[in-house]
This record gives C-alpha cells, sequence and structure tokens, in this order.
C-alpha cells in the first residue's frame, strides 16, 4: 500500500468527494479513483459509500481514517525530525500573498531564498480573497492580522504601522491637512473588502480615537492599485508601511499628520496545522522577521516612522 494512496484517502474523506480531493492535491481525477480502489482493495473493505450525489465513509472507513491519519502524521514528524537533523531543505513552498505586498515586497525576497536554496521551488498565489486550506493549493499564507481561526498555527512576523499617505504632487496642488477634519476637502483612495468600501478612517493622537468618513472618487478591493493611485497623486490613502516602503524611502509618497495615526496591524505567517510547519518554513520564518526589521528600521532613521 502506498503513502500516496492513503494521502488521497484522508483528502477525499475530508472533502467528501473524489473530484475536490484530486483538485487540491493537483493530480487528476481518474488517479485519484484509482487510489481508492488500490486501498480498498488492499484492505478488503469499502472506505466509502457512493452514490450518484454523494460520498460519505462508510463503517469500516469510520474506523480506519482516523488511524490512518495518526499514523501518516506520526511517520511525516519522524521525516521531519530527520532531515531538520540533517540540514536537508528542500520541497515546494506554496504561499499565499496579498496583492501589494507580495508583489513590491515579498517576491523578491522569496527569489533570494531560492537562489540560496536551489532544491526549494516556489508556486506563489496572489490574491487580497481570504484562503480556504482546505480548498487553495497552498500551505501558508502571509497575512495582516493574527489568526482567528483556532485551528490554525501562525507566526507573528513584525508589528506593522499604517500610514496616511499622498504624493508630494497632490500634497502641492491640494495643500496639507494638520487634523483629520482637514481630510474632508480631500479625495480619499479606497480599499474595498466583500462590498465593504473602506471609507471611514481612525486616528489616535495619544488620547483619542477620531474617525472620519471622507468621500472619493477611486475604490478597488487590489491593495496594489490603491498604492498606485496614490503614487500617481490621485489623493490620500491609508496603506501599511511595509506595502509603501519603497515609495516612502523613495518620496515618491510622504507620511502626513504623523501625529494623528491610523490603527497599526501585524503580519503573520499563517500555516493550516503544527503539522504543516517544516525546517523550509521556519527559514522562511527567519527570513521574512530579518527583512521586515531592516525595513522599518530604514524608516526609523529616515524619520518616516516615528519612535
Amino acid at each position: 500500500m502506498l503513502l500516496e494512496d492513503l494521502q488521497v484517502i484522508l483528502k477525499v474523506a475530508e472533502f467528501r468527494s473524489i473530484t475536490a480531493a484530486a483538485t487540491n492535491l493537483d493530480m487528476r481525477t481518474a488517479t485519484a479513483s484509482a487510489a481508492v480502489k488500490r486501498v480498498e482493495a488492499s484492505l478488503g473493505a469499502e472506505l466509502f459509500v457512493r452514490t450518484t450525489r454523494h460520498l460519505r465513509l462508510s463503517s469500516a472507513g469510520e474506523r480506519y481514517l482516523p488511524q490512518c491519519e495518526e499514523a501518516l502524521k506520526m511517520l511525516e514528524k519522524a521525516k521531519m525530525n530527520m532531515r531538520e537533523e540533517l540540514g536537508i531543505i528542500d520541497g515546494e513552498i506554496r504561499i499565499a500573498l496579498s496583492s501589494d505586498l507580495g508583489r513590491n515586497v515579498i517576491t523578491p525576497w522569496l527569489d533570494e531564498f531560492l537562489l540560496d536554496y536551489p532544491n526549494v521551488s516556489l508556486r506563489s498565489s496572489i490574491s487580497d480573497s481570504n484562503i480556504d486550506f482546505y480548498r487553495d493549493s497552498v500551505d501558508m499564507a502571509l497575512r495582516y492580522g493574527s489568526p482567528t481561526d483556532a485551528s490554525m498555527y501562525g507566526f507573528k512576523i513584525c508589528d506593522v504601522p499604517r500610514l496616511l499617505c499622498a504624493s508630494p504632487e497632490y500634497l502641492e496642488k491640494h495643500g496639507i491637512p494638520s487634523e483629520p477634519d482637514d481630510l474632508l476637502e480631500h479625495n480619499g483612495l479606497f480599499y474595498q473588502l466583500h462590498d465593504i468600501l473602506q471609507n471611514e478612517w481612525l486616528f489616535n493622537d495619544g488620547k483619542e480615537n477620531i474617525k472620519v468618513k471622507l468621500k472619493g472618487n477611486r475604490a478597488s478591493n487590489d491593495g496594489n492599485l490603491v498604492r498606485r493611485w496614490c503614487v500617481a497623486g490621485k489623493g490620500f490613502a491609508i496603506k501599511s508601511c511595509l506595502d509603501m516602503a519603497d515609495d516612502l524611502l523613495t518620496g515618491k509618497v510622504v507620511n502626513v499628520m504623523a501625529d494623528y495615526k491610523p490603527t497599526s496591524t501585524e503580519l503573520w505567517l499563517i500555516c493550516p496545522s503544527r503539522q504543516s510547519i517544516t525546517p523550509t518554513v521556519r527559514l522562511l520564518r527567519d527570513m521574512l522577521r530579518e527583512k521586515t526589521e531592516q525595513i522599518l528600521i530604514q524608516m526609523k532613521d529616515q524619520g518616516i516612522l516615528l519612535g
């Protein structure tokens, strides 16, 4: 009995579908179906009850699958421990990245990582949509905000200040606001997530929270497009300082109203389970922590970030 076949069995049980399991594992449905048949033939029992519309575990499957899953976890852990002791770094990084951070910041870092570890390959999924580890073919996600699902396992990479940004050209033409209410006279560039327009901006001056609702003529569910509009002088945007790092350091945009701080966030590397933490993932985590720290220090040294 092949270990790969057992992995297919577990995916079929998880998705209650051979087709969905095959899609998740990047294989043909016929290949997954053949794996199920081989395991059932080896055991002399059907693990699934199939109808034209549904698939469910049989009584034999309900007994066998939990023990099979535990056995595979033990084998994988033993393999990981051995590879870690030997210092073996290989395999495929399947990572989900947000559009702005992924394209402009993380991708060049991953290119460096692949040069340092030539036995590692990369499959990058860039989107601002929420990631479903059971539907999408990714093993980790780099996202702003801590994990909300208790079953997930994550590494905090760094704290990330968010800044009110505008280009020097826009400020020269329209003036520089000195307090949040002044933004009511300016054009907002908005991020939109799940049809929710983020046009209410919250600031804190060290004493109280101040909320303003802006007007604007541009909105997008793509953070990278909002960044481009900001650099092009189309208005104000509230952005992660990491997303805008290159633009801030080169003076394409500036941090405006620095005494009034938008709500900060955190950057996390999230994995679906503790078992998915490989030596490669740990190295990637360490690289991300080191690189982000360097950028944040550089922005503090140039006075872009205060404190």
